[in-house]
């Protein structure tokens, strides 16, 4: 499985690669988005759960290859992906989470926060031989890049404590924030940035920092 995560060493900062361009649009969704104020705002009401929509799980790809302009890479997978993307950093920014794509299976999984617009537009543009599976989430790509470049910019805050060796966000909804130490670093990362944005951070183990990486398929 080829992820696309965005990582940021603990030599580099936080950026990010989507959320840059991404802006929001009134949608049908009435979700809120992950609080990033001050970590010292601790009376937030948590995010409010997403009510279910009506859309399919999976959809297989019926349009021409010819039908999505040529991407970096030529394979319809790989044109739909860049056509996702296109969607999120225009009128979808805010149900948009992420994707990932499966070149073994020729499959692409996109997840956001449900919409029947967001749905029927990526598996109307779904072309053939790619399938497309669609999985529930609750938070924004664009609210998960301003928790991660939050979480980055105090990259060398705990120095001392423990050692904070990578933030990225990971597709499917949260921000992975790679450390020496988890289990004395856990608790305190996520008492910082408060229980409304705890439920989206995963503290890991990670043995040194790395730059930007994707695993391989």
């Amino acid at each position: 499985m080829r992820n696309r995560s965005w990582i940021v060493a603990a030599v580099a900062t936080a950026g990010v690669v989507l959320g840059a361009t991404l802006y929001a649009h009134e949608l049908e969704t009435g979700h809120a988005d992950v609080d990033v104020a001050a970590p010292k705002a601790s009376k937030v009401p948590e995010v409010s759960k997403v009510p279910k929509v009506s859309a399919p799980e999976r959809c297989v790809g019926t349009r021409p290859v010819g039908g999505l302009p040529t991407r970096d890479d030529n394979s319809p997978m790989y044109r739909l992906a860049g056509h996702i993307d296109a969607l999120a950093a225009g009128g979808y920014a805010a149900v948009y989470t992420g994707l990932s794509v499966n070149d073994r299976t020729q499959t692409l999984d996109v997840w956001r926060i449900p919409s029947t617009r967001f749905d029927a537009d990526v598996c109307g543009a779904a072309l053939k031989g790619v399938t497309v599976r669609l999985h529930d989430s609750d938070v924004s790509r664009k609210s998960l890049d301003k928790l991660s470049d939050r979480i980055g910019d105090d990259m060398k805050r705990w120095d001392g404590t423990f050692r904070m060796r990578e933030v990225g966000v990971n597709e499917r909804g949260f921000v992975r924030v790679g450390v020496d130490d988890p289990d004395k670093a856990e608790p305190i990362i996520k008492k910082a940035y408060g229980a409304k944005n705890a439920r989206y951070i995963k503290v890991e183990y990670v043995d040194q920092s790395s730059a930007l990486s994707a695993p391989a398929g």
